[in-house]
């Protein structure tokens, strides 16, 4: 073994010898040239440069002989890399390079080598003006990195020196090879470099908000490395640049500082100090676009989540072996967090709240909307530990659910669902049920806040949970302050979500409410202003039909009609024009179809009282319109059982005749005018029996001729129609002297202004003449109708062509009752007339009878 070893010793030095002797000739060879760096000409000292490469480091030489050439020319290319040619500098470059690439031992260089290039590339000016040359420089001392490692360590000042510079250097190539030079320091010399590592983080912050992306990258990088080799006092120095480049356009970016913070999390020494920082970054990520961040984030809080229960297992023994079940809301199959992952979030969260209060009203729109989604993300985590911050979470929501921005909106909603599924509801309900009862108590200024909240927790919830508070919510909404607080759309808008979502989750169930759910939805469609509300709280009482099992609206309203009646006559002695039961009764009565006839005797006084001429004019005129439209259709609503006209008495000596005397003022008319709108309803839907309104005929006719010198047309032609309805539905049972007192008040509107009224005035003539009875003696009453002829002869000879073939048709039909006298009138005016042809059309048509 001793002369084995004696062997090789002898041929290493041998070798060592051969290679000494190789280099010495190589050195001899180039003494002319290494003399010729030092010439004035440039393409000598480049054709030098040349023959050095060549005869070098692309010659098949011993690395023993490269690196005793390296040590022999070093100090003279160290020279020319100040040479003034640029092409001379970079042919140094690449020797150089070849050298350190190739040598055994390219540490030996470093005394030289280092200093060179820290005066180089680390001075306050930049030495070297070319860009490219830069960047092989750059490029060179990152193999130096790689190729000689921890023996760097006593040139920390100079590397220090030269990233300081290189890293915020103008040509961005050089930066992003600047910060993998960084990047690599740190690694190999970590016990050296944490003692000047802070002295990086002020290029590195300069450069992380380039306009180049890749450059950007290779900050965040670089700053992650740093900051992880570094004394660990920096970290708040740097969160809020990388907090700022979560907001990148480019994902690249977004994804570096995804994997520098989770990296953080993993292996920091002091990162459960930062743990209430650094978590909501990397949580951040799992709501990225970009699915590969989210993938990447999700792996990375798994292994946090994992490594922080490795290292507390002492601490969570208790949990880990009794585990609780999952909330309801992972039963449909979402995945739920680690018990990692849940206890760093909830260990955490009185920290993380109040900054996400406060990044969530940011002036940025992306700062609110990342924001939305980290609290999403948080209240996934904590689960029932939100309970302990729900004042401060709802007040969040309040002032998030009215941004105008959608998706801070819809992410704010998401939270509140998850409020509901984590919180019991006898815990947010009493939170939540005065700021929705007390509007105005709302911080946020949107006295629809605390209902939209309310509606995303509802929808959270769960049937078995909220089932023994139902009577509490429904209270609630249909309580005054609440259903009738507010008439913006919005507001309604949410009232109507709380409806749909207590139906939505609590379904049948909800009968026990179902009287509270119909009132708010009336409210609704009282106070709405657009018809998209109405069709939707149509909508609502559908889906409350179908939730009872019952097939159509007016089940419901049976259901439902005298508590709802009561509910409206509780205060109807303080309605006014402004008042909202008014059109709540409106909403009922037509709603309810043909219910509304089984609850005549508390509907009609109800009726009577609003409309009792002591009361507000307006209202009076909203009740009157309600009235007629029922009226008109009375064997659908009022007559469905076929007992209203029972109540003519009621009806007509009560709401309809009271409001027909006559009283000053626009408002006193315009009630007159819907009072004989809703009685010509009565007369023309024929609901109360002949013999009824003979017995009332007396009082009807003296209102109605009364009517008939209003100043409105449309009062005085729905005098007219009434009048006509009136004897056509007692047809020759009125007394004579009625109807002597009839006719010459309809003659007189056959000279009214307008011309439908005249029209209308011929027809009821008409009518008159046909009412006449066997009662009626035409002789003891032929002055009236010797009159009566003489005064409608007249009118046939109107302009008005109309109301020519009107009279003529009238006379027509009262040549039956006294022909002969008609016939000899006719005859006597035929002449004076201007045109006799309607005077023959009369006589030949009296001939014929």
């Amino acid at each position: 073994m001793t002369t084995s070893h004696n062997i090789n010793t002898r041929e290493g030095a041998m070798a060592t010898a051969g290679d000494d002797r190789a280099a010495a000739d190589v050195l001899k060879s180039l003494a002319r040239h290494l003399n010729c760096l030092n010439e004035d000409n440039k393409s000598a000292r480049k054709r030098a440069l040349e023959a050095v490469k060549r005869d070098t480091i692309e010659q098949r030489l011993s690395s023993g002989a490269l690196q005793e050439l390296f040590a022999g020319l070093l100090k003279a290319l160290l020279k020319s890399l100040s040479d003034p040619a640029e092409t001379c500098r970079d042919s140094t470059i690449q020797i150089i390079t070849g050298f350190i690439r190739s040598v055994p031992k390219p540490e030996d260089s470093l005394p030289y080598l280092m200093p060179a290039l820290a005066q180089r590339l680390g001075g306050k000016e930049i030495l070297e003006p070319a860009e490219e040359l830069r960047l092989a420089m750059m490029e060179m001392l990152s193999l130096v990195v790689e190729v000689c490692g921890r023996q760097l360590a006593p040139y920390l000042d100079d590397m220090i020196n030269i990233l300081q510079r290189t890293i915020t250097d103008p040509f961005p190539e050089v930066r992003k090879e600047s910060c993998r030079c960084t990047i690599s320091f740190a690694q190999c010399v970590p016990d050296h470099f944490h003692l000047q590592a802070e002295s990086l983080l002020k290029p590195l912050l300069q450069t992380i908000s380039h306009q180049h992306s890749q450059v950007r990258v290779s900050a965040t990088q670089a700053t992650g490395a740093v900051i992880r080799h570094s004394a660990g006092k920096n970290v708040d120095d740097v969160l809020s640049h990388l907090a700022q480049r979560l907001f990148d356009d480019s994902p690249r970016v977004r994804k570096a500082v995804t994997v520098v913070v989770g990296d953080w999390l993993l292996h920091l020494p002091d990162r459960y100090s930062y743990f209430h920082k650094l978590i909501p970054l990397l949580l951040s990520s799992l709501s990225d676009e970009i699915p590969e961040i989210r993938s990447l984030a999700e792996d990375l809080w798994k292994q946090i989540g994992s490594q922080w229960e490795k290292e507390n297992e002492d601490d969570l023994k208790d949990k880990m072996d009794f585990l609780l079940p999952a909330p309801l809301l992972y039963t449909s199959g979402g995945e739920r967090p680690g018990l990692g992952c849940r206890e760093l979030v909830v260990r955490n969260l009185s920290k993380l709240l109040p900054a996400v209060g406060r990044d969530i009203g940011d002036w940025l729109v992306q700062t609110r909307v990342k924001t939305a989604q980290l609290l999403r993300v948080l209240l996934l985590h904590a689960e029932d530990h939100c309970t302990q911050h729900l004042q401060s979470l709802l007040t969040v929501l309040y002032h998030t659910c009215v941004d105008p921005e959608p998706d801070v909106r819809t992410q704010c909603l998401e939270s509140a669902k998850l409020l509901g599924a984590f919180v019991s509801p006898e815990v947010f309900l009493k939170f939540l049920l005065p700021h929705v009862e007390d509007s105005n108590s709302c911080s946020s200024g949107a006295p629809w806040a605390p209902l939209m909240v309310l509606g995303a927790v509802l929808r959270g919830s769960s049937r078995e949970v909220l089932r023994p508070h139902l009577l509490k919510i429904g209270n609630m909404l249909a309580h005054p302050e609440v259903c009738q607080g507010s008439q913006q759309g919005l507001y309604l808008d949410q009232l109507l979500v709380c409806v749909d979502a207590v139906l939505c989750v609590c379904q049948v169930d909800c009968d026990v409410i179902s009287l509270q759910l119909v009132k708010v939805l009336v409210s609704v469609q009282s106070l709405a202003s657009q018809q998209q509300q109405h069709n939707k709280a149509e909508e609502s009482v559908r889906s409350l039909c179908e939730a009872q099992g019952l097939s159509e609206a007016c089940e419901l309203y049976r259901q439902h009609m005298a508590d709802l009646l009561q509910w409206l006559s509780d205060s109807h002695h303080t309605w006014t024009s402004y008042s909202i039961q008014k059109t709540q009764l409106e909403i009922i009565a037509m709603q309810s179809g043909p219910v509304v006839g089984e609850f005549l005797p508390t509907l009609l006084p109800l009726l009577k009282s609003c409309v009792e001429p002591s009361r507000d004019p307006e209202m009076r005129l909203h009740i009157f319109t309600m009235l007629s439209k029922l009226l008109l259709d009375a064997s659908n609503t009022l007559d469905s059982q076929g007992g209203f006209g029972e109540y003519m008495e009621m009806v007509l000596q009560d709401l309809l005749l009271p409001n027909l005397v006559w009283r000053s003022g626009r408002s006193a008319a315009a009630v007159r005018t819907a009072a004989l709108s809703c009685l010509l309803a009565v007369l023309h839907g024929a609901a109360f029996p002949a013999e009824r309104i003979v017995s009332v005929e007396e009082t009807l006719s003296t209102q109605l001729i009364s009517a008939l010198e209003e100043d409105s047309k449309l009062a005085r032609l729905l005098a007219c129609r009434s009048l006509h309805a009136l004897l056509k539905l007692t047809t020759q049972q009125l007394s004579t002297d009625s109807l002597n007192k009839i006719y010459p008040e309809l003659l007189k509107r056959v000279d009214d202004s307008s011309e439908d009224v005249r029209l209308e005035a011929l027809k009821s003539l008409s009518t008159w003449f046909s009412s006449l009875g066997k009662n009626y003696d035409t002789h003891s009453c032929r002055p009236h109708l010797e009159f009566l002829f003489q005064q409608l002869l007249l009118y046939m000879d109107d302009p008005d062509t109309k109301v020519q073939d009107s009279v003529l048709e009238v006379l027509k039909v009262a040549s039956a009752v006294d022909g002969g006298l008609l016939q000899r009138q006719t005859e006597a005016v035929r002449e004076k007339q201007r045109s006799p042809e309607n005077c023959d059309k009369l006589l030949q048509h009296i001939h014929s009878l």
